[in-house]
C-alpha cells in the first residue's frame, strides 16, 4: 500500500503543484461543504475503486467517500460508484486525478473482460504483458485480474523469459535454454519460458522440455502443428501464443489448443471508460 500512496501523492502533486487548485480557492470559501457522485457513463468492468478513499484523504482528511461498488463488478451506464462529502475545494482538487485513474483502469478491466469472455469453453487463459504505463504496472495488472485475465511475469526478476534477442546472441534456442537450466541449477523455479518464431525453432526447443514455449506471431496453421507436437512429445510443456492477439482472432487461437494467449493491448491500448464526477 505504501507504493500506492506514493503514486497517489505524485499524481496529485502533478495536478496541484505547490499552490493547489487556484480556481477553487478563488471561487469557494475554505469552509464550504459539498457532495458529489462518481458515475459510470458506460457499461464496463470496475477497477480502481479502492483508490478513491486514500486519494481524497491525501487531499483533505475531512473528505468522506461512501463506496457502492467493488473492483471486478460489472458497471452499467448511469451506475453510481461512490458518493463523496466534504470541503468543495478538496472534492474538486482530487476530481481529475481520481477520474484519470478510474477511467484508465476500468478501460483495461473492460477490454480484458471482453477478450477473456472469448476464451470461455476452452482451457486457454488470457495473460497480460510488461507493456504497461511506467509507474502504473501494479494497478494495471490488478485491473487485468478484475477483468478476468491472468498476470504474466510482473518484471524481469520473477521469471526467465528467453526472447528472440537472447536466442540470437546465444547462437540458438538450444544454447540459450542450456544456460538457463544451468543457472536454475536443478530447481523448479523460476519458470523458464522461451520464445520461438517458427515450427523448426519450436521443435528444437521442445526437445529440451522448457516449462513454457511462446509461439510468437505464428500462423494458426503453425500453432496447430506445434500443439500436436507438444501433445505427442512433451505434454507437460505449456504453450503460449503471442503477437497481434485481438478480440477477432483470440477464439480461433485458443481453440487450437494453447494454454495461454498473451496480449499487450489489454494494458497499452485499452480505451478509457467514460466516468464522471457530478456535484449534487
Amino acid at each position: 500500500m505504501t507504493d500506492i500512496i506514493s503514486l497517489l501523492k505524485n499524481a496529485l502533486h502533478e495536478d496541484l503543484g505547490a499552490d493547489g487548485d487556484i480556481t477553487s480557492i478563488a471561487v469557494f470559501d475554505a469552509q464550504e461543504q459539498g457532495e458529489a457522485l462518481i458515475n459510470s457513463k458506460q457499461s464496463g468492468v470496475l477497477s480502481g475503486v479502492t483508490l478513491i478513499k486514500p486519494l481524497f484523504e491525501l487531499v483533505d482528511p475531512g473528505v468522506e467517500a461512501e463506496i457502492f461498488c467493488v473492483d471486478g463488478e460489472a458497471l452499467e451506464a448511469g451506475k453510481t460508484i461512490c458518493k463523496i462529502r466534504g470541503p468543495v475545494r478538496a472534492i474538486l482538487a482530487g476530481e481529475r486525478t481520481i477520474l484519470n485513474l478510474l477511467q484508465h483502469l476500468c478501460g483495461i478491466a473492460t477490454l480484458t473482460a471482453k477478450m477473456a469472455d472469448a476464451l470461455k469453453g476452452t482451457k486457454c487463459r488470457l495473460l497480460d504483458t510488461r507493456k504497461t504505463t511506467a509507474g502504473l504496472r501494479q494497478l494495471e495488472k490488478a485491473a487485468v485480474l478484475h477483468g478476468g485475465g491472468c498476470n504474466h511475469r510482473f518484471g524481469l526478476y520473477d521469471m526467465i523469459l528467453i526472447k528472440d534477442t537472447h536466442v540470437k546472441h546465444c547462437g540458438g534456442v538450444e544454447e540459450a535454454l542450456r544456460k538457463a537450466f544451468l543457472w536454475r541449477a536443478g530447481k523448479k523455479e523460476p519458470l523458464i519460458e522461451i520464445e520461438v518464431q517458427s515450427v523448426d525453432e519450436f521443435t528444437r526447443a521442445l526437445a529440451l522440455s522448457p516449462d513454457r514455449i511462446m509461439l510468437d506471431n505464428m500462423t494458426l496453421e503453425d500453432i496447430e502443428i506445434c500443439v500436436d507436437k507438444r501433445n505427442t512429445i512433451a505434454s507437460k510443456t505449456e504453450l503460449e501464443a503471442s503477437g497481434n492477439i485481438t478480440p477477432v482472432t483470440i477464439s480461433a487461437i485458443a481453440a487450437a489448443g494453447v494454454d495461454f494467449v498473451s496480449c499487450g493491448a489489454v494494458t497499452h491500448s485499452a480505451p478509457a471508460l467514460d466516468i464522471n464526477l457530478v456535484m449534487i
